[in-house]
């Protein structure tokens, strides 16, 4: 596994499977609407220093690169190149989106053998396209689940502020190829779990090795507060499905030692869940 300063976190996971995290920039969002119905006074001190003037908190785009004996699996795509400028300023876009991060981290985009989606929300989409509309990952199978492209598309008007619709319809074709239904192993080793919760088809992707089992859980864990089931953005569309489902997948996590990968924590990404009484603690290990 190649590492350099454009890879941040890179792993062995034993019987030729290695991990890379690669962090294709980072965005702005609402801190009220990350932390949803927990109060500010619980949370205001463990964000003062990464909240700007317009009480935003800073997120990374986090996206994991896997190596098997079987070929390559990306996780996640980020929001990609074709905003405008006005959408980048909204978003407070900043850095490299996949494609260049990727190679400049020494990862050939063509490589890429399946783009695993834990969801079709734009900061995870949205790189599957270039900014000349050619595809970032031409040999690539795209799996997200099925549910969820239904969702995605869907004319409610809740999920029409969620998903950039007219850039999904670009890749709906694609992404038809390789639609999950349900539990689906992409390569040996490498499987999407349906979670749902934050979305209708929201999935999981976890890597087991025979060194160590890596999961990927979206933005059911999006930062180390995400750690207490309870806690949940106030966009989760199933937020009582968020919750069941954290206090399982987080239970086996504890219990089995999984390396997990937080899906937009800039500073301390990739750790372990530890429980603590009727809930969970984040123990970082990068």
């Amino acid at each position: 596994m190649v590492h350099n300063d454009a890879v941040h976190w890179s792993a062995d996971l034993g019987g030729g499977t290695s991990v890379a995290l690669v962090q294709a920039g980072t965005f702005r969002s609402d801190a009220g609407a990350i932390f949803g119905p927990a109060p500010r006074i619980l949370w205001d001190r463990l964000v003062a220093d990464e909240l700007d003037d317009q009480h935003r908190l800073l997120q990374a785009l986090n996206c994991l690169l896997v190596e098997t004996p079987a070929g390559r699996v990306l996780v996640e795509t980020g929001i990609g190149e074709r905003l405008d400028a006005r959408g980048r300023a909204w978003r407070g876009l900043g850095g490299e989106p996949i494609v260049p991060a990727l190679t400049r981290a020494g990862f050939d985009p063509a490589t890429v053998d399946v783009v695993a989606l834990s969801h079709l929300h734009y900061d995870h989409a949205g790189g599957l396209l270039r900014a000349n509309g050619a595809r970032a990952f031409p040999r690539a199978r795209i799996v997200a689940q099925r549910a969820e492209w239904e969702i995605a598309l869907s004319d409610n008007p809740r999920i029409v502020a969620s998903y950039d619709q007219p850039e999904l319809r670009l890749v709906r074709a694609w992404g038809d190829e390789g639609a999950a239904n349900g539990d689906v192993e992409l390569l040996p080793g490498v499987a999407v779990v349906p979670t749902g919760g934050h979305t209708a088809g929201h999935q999981a992707i976890l890597v087991r090795a025979p060194g160590a089992t890596l999961g990927f859980f979206g933005d059911i864990a999006m930062r180390p507060w995400s750690a207490n089931p309870r806690w949940i953005p106030s966009f989760d569309d199933f937020p009582l499905d968020s919750v069941a489902r954290k206090a399982t997948l987080f239970a086996r996590a504890a219990d089995e030692r999984w390396t997990v990968v937080l899906s937009h924590e800039l500073r301390h990404p990739v750790g372990r869940l530890v429980a603590e009484r009727d809930r969970f603690a984040w123990e970082a290990l990068v």
